[in-house]
Parts: C-alpha cells; structure tokens; sequence
C-alpha cells in the first residue's frame, strides 16, 4: 500500500529521464511530451542553460528567506518589470500562491476605497487553484464541495459577456475582474479580444483592478512572453508560474499603477518564496526565452501539431472545434474520452482531457516540426480507435 495520499488518478509510467520535447521510462521506452508537465517544461526537459543555473546556484547558496535582501531576486524583478511593463513584484512558489497573493492584493485595495465586503468577478469556467481562495475564485461545485464554505467576495459571469458585467456593475463592493486570457481547464477557450479591450475600459471607468491569470498561458507559451501582450490588453495585476521555472517551483504576482503600492510591510509574506535558487533559475529562462525569441516558434509548433492531427484523423465528424492560442491546444470531440489518454500513452505520446471531453495538448517551444507532427498524428490515431470501437 503507498504511503501516498490518493488525490491523484496516476497513470502506470514512471519517467527516469527527460531531453527536450522527450521522455523515456524506466523500461527504456520513448515518449514525445504533448503536456510539458502541465505548461510547465515550455524550454523542455534538461535545458543545458536551465541545468547549469541550478548546478552553479545550489552549490553555492539556496536559501536565506526574505528577511534578507536577495540580489537574485531583485534582478528577476528588474528582468519582468522591465519586460511586462508592471512596476512590482512578489514572488512566492506557485500559481495558486501567486493568485492568493492578488486575491488578497484586490480586497485591500477595495479596503481602501471603503468597500464593505471587497468583491472580485470571476468568469464561469474558470481555474485558479486549489488553495482556499484560489478555489473560491475557480468554477466547478464539483470541486468546490466538500470544502465548502468557500470564501465570500466572489461574483461570478458569463465569460466573453460584456453585458452580464455591466448589469452588474452598480454592485458598490466590486474592487476587481480576475480572468485567464485563455481558460484552460475549462476547456482551452481563449477570451475575446474585443471583450478584453471592454473589461481594460469597464475597470478604468469603475475604478476596478483587472487581473489577469497566465499561469498557464505565460512564459512563452502562447507566441508571446505573456498572452496579454499577444492580445493588446494590459492588466493592472498579473500572476503567473508553471513556466516561469521550468519546473523549479516559483510563481509571481507582478502589479502595476497604483495596484503596485497596495501590499506593504507585514501585508503578505512567504518563507521559500523568491529564494536564491528559484530566482536564479527563473532568470534564466526569462532570459533564454528572450534571447533566442522562442516564444515565435508557437505558431509554427501549434500548425504543425493539427496538421498531422487533420492528416490523420479519418473522420473531420467527430471534432467539435480545435481552439486555442500559441501551444495551448484543444481539440474537442463528442467521442467518449474514457480511456483516451492511456491509450495515447501506450501509443507513446502524453497528453490529457480537461472540461470533460476537449483533448488538452501543451508541447513545449523546443519541439521539432517532426515531433510536433507526429504527435498531432498519433492523436488522430487514438480518436480512430476510439470512433472504431463504438461503431
């Protein structure tokens, strides 16, 4: 019996070894990694850059905690101000701690515009952890239930409905909108753009802050160093992770404006977060990412993938909609998805479902066209047997 608490559904492989879009398992056999740890390994696995960082920084020094001036992390701070155009940071270790840290960023900030129970909208479908207020703010009273009560200072619309906002917006508590560029446990559905350019004008109008979540959709991943830049419209407080470390674990909570100047001394705090180690890392990728403008080769990946994916699948029919932004890749069918990503596995590609039935494909920006084609292909093949077997 593992000592392990079983809230994961793991599937039977374990990985030794990892280089670039690759895995092998402890039997030798090869993978191409259509997930990238969940938006995680957007440079791949063992990037020699991303390896000697770490090497050179945990031999020399990992942690001190924030009592301390960090010189790593304020370097960080100064690579993604200067690349977002936020003004401040606060750095923690993951995507559901940087999405606490904004959450809690917002019901100051409405504090102190004498709002009596601060309140952020939040879009059906959404994800944003699973942490207290993280899941309060995430859609699903699947996973919502046997936690509650959920936090109050919540109000949830219709995503991409303007409309639904501005009915209500005369709401007196409402201090901020938190949405995910692109959703993507709901389904890998990127949000308008124009309706985007209307919640920028809403939250100027209203004196509201509009955050965004690229924990996923950051880091490269979708053909920029963050969607919002893809997409014209810049938010007052952004959070990412996942990619930020390549796997070294680290988020951030960045702000900009007078949303930079809410969280002082004694207001937020974090014992491991902005370590040394984990700062260095993230400088790194930053840097990698940005020198070589990696974030380009998303499109020319993403194209790839569903052309070997069109070339393969014999039946146009059984797609409902291939949808997404840069390497954030859904592909919704209305065929049973039971079983789906073991088969795939067992034909030697990783990918994973979200929203019930769309197939979530997350390749890294270092996978080659081949690859990338092929994997497209075999997930074709897998949407084959699946039609064959229910016919």
């Amino acid at each position: 019996m593992s000592a392990l608490m079983p809230t994961y559904k793991r599937l039977p492989v374990a990985f030794t070894r990892g280089e670039g879009a690759l895995l092998w398992d402890q039997q030798g056999r090869q993978y191409i990694d259509g997930l990238s740890g969940i938006a995680v390994t957007n440079l791949g696995h063992c990037h020699p850059a991303i390896t000697a960082a770490i090497n050179e920084q945990a031999s020399s020094l990992i942690h001190t905690s924030n009592l301390f001036q960090i010189p790593a992390q304020e370097r960080l701070a100064a690579e993604l101000t200067g690349a977002t155009g936020m003004d401040a940071t606060f750095f923690c270790n993951s995507g559901a701690e940087a999405n606490e840290a904004a959450i809690k960023l917002a019901r100051r900030y409405g504090h102190q515009r004498g709002k009596k129970l601060p309140t952020i909208l939040v879009l059906q479908d959404a994800f944003h952890g699973r942490t207290m207020g993280a899941l309060s703010a995430t859609a699903g009273h699947i996973m919502q239930a046997d936690f509650e009560p959920m936090l109050d200072g919540f109000r949830r619309v219709p995503r991409d409905d303007i409309a639904a906002i501005e009915n209500v917006a005369d709401d007196v508590d409402i201090c901020a909108v938190l949405v995910e560029p692109v959703q993507g446990e709901g389904g890998v559905r990127p949000l308008n753009q124009e309706y985007l350019k209307d919640l920028r004008r809403l939250c100027n109008d209203r004196d509201w802050l509009l955050m965004f979540d690229e924990v996923q959709s950051g880091n490269g991943r979708c053909g920029a160093l963050y969607a919002f830049q893809r997409m014209g419209v810049t938010p007052d407080v952004l959070t990412t992770a996942k990619g930020l470390g390549n796997g070294f674990p680290i988020g951030v909570c960045l702000a900009k404006g007078n949303a930079a100047d809410v969280l002082g001394a004694g207001h937020h705090g974090t014992t491991f977060g902005g370590n040394p180690l984990a700062c260095t890392v993230a400088s790194t990728v930053i840097n990698t990412l940005s020198s070589e403008t990696l974030w380009a080769q998303a499109d020319p990946i993403r194209e790839a993938v569903i052309a070997g994916f069109q070339a393969e699948l014999d039946d146009p029919a059984t797609v409902t909609d291939i949808r997404g932004l840069g390497l954030m890749i859904g592909i919704e069918t209305h065929l049973p998805c039971e079983g789906l990503v073991q088969q795939a596995l067992e034909a030697g590609v990783i990918i994973n479902v979200t929203a019930g039935n769309t197939l979530r494909l997350l390749p890294p920006l270092v996978m080659s066209l081949t690859e990338a084609t092929q994997l497209g292909g075999v997930v074709a093949q897998t949407l084959n047997n699946i039609q064959r077997s229910n016919q």
